[in-house]
């Protein structure tokens, strides 16, 4: 006796980067529980939403900041190039000298 089953897959809905924002801005004015509510979503849905959020907007400062030290790093290097060209002409200039 062969049994028949049938699995319904669940199709995972997908929501669009808009439509996040729209939401987790709604659960910070009416909190996270009235905003799933009020949009049929699930409350760690919105849980998870905000901490992504949060954490691709800490990754985005972090990589300014990083973006500010590379530029620094690099006019400290083009000066120090500079000191150090002229240093050499300057031990070029004494070594003749010194002939």
């Amino acid at each position: 006796m062969a049994r028949k089953t049938t699995q319904s897959k669940a199709v995972r809905e997908r929501y669009s980067q808009d439509y996040r924002n729209e939401a987790l801005a709604l659960a910070e004015r009416i909190g996270v529980a009235g905003a799933a509510k009020e949009l049929g979503l699930h409350e760690s849905q919105l849980y998870g939403w905000r901490a992504k959020a949060r954490m691709s907007q800490d990754r985005g400062e972090r990589e300014s900041r990083q973006a500010a030290e590379i530029v620094r790093l690099k006019r400290q290097l083009a000066e120090r190039e500079q000191e150090l060209a002229i240093v050499k002409k300057a031990a070029a200039y004494f070594a003749k000298s010194l002939k």
